[in-house]
């Protein structure tokens, strides 16, 4: 016996669909090979042009005060992304973190934040204050900021003539690339570039604001190249590489990262404190094998797409079509499919894996969510890992993957406890 089956339990009808998953997706793994190899290759020259050395690799303590790494992780990640000025910290908790930090860097009393793609992940209602979620808690409807939103076309596309109509009254319009809890793909750059174009043309004085979340490195450039004033995600997801142990990410014009250097920390400390202990060389690592990281990624989801689609279910996006970020969505069907799928993907992890994960009520969430990762870094996304929450019609959500060849075991032994 050789291959896969050698080592896991897998049945022949199961071994069957894993062949003809492999023989379809080998032209569209080609396609991501080649997104993956430039986006490396200007990884390297921004290294190389910013003269990265060994010492910057060293972090600092007490206050950091001329911390060179941070500020050379800081202009290396500019250039790559073609901003201005970049804040890449240890210190943001998560992208939902970082996100926070934006926004109240950039808006005051009185401006009106506009969502332009619908309604933003769940995570952050309450730091907005949408329909009351965080009242009281310090959200930005605590501090008279006001809130409007654009919702999606029924099939999940922005409403240009909305965002035109809404755009003059904003301040901020919030770009969210990725499809949260909602069954559309995410948006390539294409469709940003469009809604910044529109909004802009209705107010040229609005401040365009990307949540980049599991979109970083699918294409061969970032929102900040189509006219994103400021791009925002996180370092555990795909700029991290599976090798950051924590930190994120907000780049894009330099007075509105100065704006949100200055939430992070204090107003007049901004950008200037924040030791880095011991992060800085996985920081840098991370960054550097992300292209190649999030290109194992987008082969495990063309995967599990195809598998899916064999089995006559209908993933978001199709195997076949554009990946603009690392996430595959698939209805379930039931509570029980749901929850099993996940726990073939927990079975299949390095970490934990005899753990069997159930549903939970998480921080966040209005609705109770079952979430198998079991990953080297707690809550890493760009690590193998499913959830979803329970409401019909029992939404699945797969992301991430360090390297194929383990994540396609996962996913096969999610789809044999789910579907076999």
């Amino acid at each position: 016996m050789s291959g896969i089956e050698q080592y896991f339990d897998l049945k022949p009808q199961v071994l069957e669909l894993d062949k003809k998953a492999l023989e379809l997706c080998a032209p569209e793994f080609a396609k991501v090979e080649a997104i993956r190899d430039e986006n490396q290759w200007r990884m390297l020259r921004a290294f190389t042009d910013n003269k990265v050395s060994a010492t910057q690799l060293v972090g600092s303590t007490g206050y950091g005060y001329d911390d060179a790494g941070r500020e050379k992780l800081d202009r290396v990640f500019a250039d790559l992304v073609g901003a201005e000025d970049a804040l890449c910290r240890s210190h943001f908790l998560s992208g939902t973190h970082a996100l926070t930090v934006a926004l109240f860097g950039l808006l005051r009393t009185g401006d009106t934040l506009l969502a332009a793609t619908g309604r933003p992940y769940d995570t952050l209602e309450s730091v907005i204050g949408i329909d009351g979620a965080g009242k009281g808690l310090g959200s930005l409807a605590d501090y008279g900021v006001k809130y409007d939103e654009a919702p999606l076309t029924a099939d999940y596309q922005p409403d240009y003539d909305l965002i035109a109509q809404k755009a003059p009254k904003a301040t901020v319009c919030h770009i969210q690339r990725s499809r949260g809890y909602t069954g559309r793909n995410a948006f390539g750059l294409a469709t940003i570039k469009k809604v910044i174009d529109t909004a802009r043309a209705a107010n040229p004085n609005i401040v365009v604001m990307v949540d980049n979340c599991y979109g970083e490195f699918t294409q061969t450039a970032e929102p900040t190249s189509v006219g994103a004033d400021i791009i925002v995600g996180s370092f555990i997801k795909n700029v991290g590489g599976g090798i950051a142990p924590t930190g994120g990410y907000i780049a894009g014009k330099a007075d509105l990262v100065e704006k949100c250097a200055n939430r992070l920390t204090c107003p007049g400390v901004g950008r200037e404190l924040g030791c880095t202990l011991d992060v800085m060389r996985e920081m840098f690592l991370g960054l550097y094998y992300a292209p190649g990281v999030t290109c194992e990624a987008l082969k495990t989801a063309m995967y599990a797409q195809c598998l899916l689609e064999l089995l006559g279910k209908a993933p978001v996006p199709r195997y076949n079509q554009e990946h603009n970020d690392i996430v595959t969505c698939f209805d379930a069907g039931s509570a029980d499919a749901l929850v099993s799928f996940c726990q073939g993907i927990q079975a299949g992890s390095p970490v934990d894996s005899y753990v069997s994960p159930e549903p939970y009520a998480m921080p966040g969430y209005e609705d109770e969510v079952v979430m198998a990762a079991g990953a080297f870094t707690l809550g890493s996304s760009i690590e193998l890992s499913c959830d979803g929450p329970l409401r019909a019609p029992y939404t699945c959500y797969l992301q991430g993957g360090l390297n194929f060849a383990a994540s396609r075991a996962g996913v096969l032994m999610a789809v044999q406890k789910a579907f076999f």
